[in-house]
């Protein structure tokens, strides 16, 4: 990947030009969907990236919530299938 600094800007916000190689296959599938979203391949990238990395965050968040209630019940990753099984079985009651 190449990343060629610009001047140009968008809402005021300075914009990089980046070459990306795609598969042609994948490519040909992003053009549709822009096509059929009315935007442009670059909208349309960004986009995707912008959800990629809101969603690591999030599941980032997820995990760490995960493990400080782990910590707080003491539970280690070998007990979570018992833990589960057993709150599966006293809601099945």
């Amino acid at each position: 990947m190449r990343l060629i600094i610009s001047k140009e800007n968008v809402n005021g916000m300075p914009i990089s030009t980046v070459n990306i190689s795609f598969q042609k296959e994948l490519l040909d599938e992003i053009d549709k969907v822009a096509k059929k979203e009315s935007r442009t391949r670059s909208e349309l990238i960004r986009e995707a990236a912008r959800l990629y990395i809101e969603q690591r965050k999030r599941w980032g968040e997820i995990f760490a919530f995960g493990a400080r209630q782990a910590a707080r019940l003491g539970l280690r990753e070998e007990d979570v299938d018992s833990e589960i099984k057993k709150r599966r079985a006293k809601k099945a009651v």
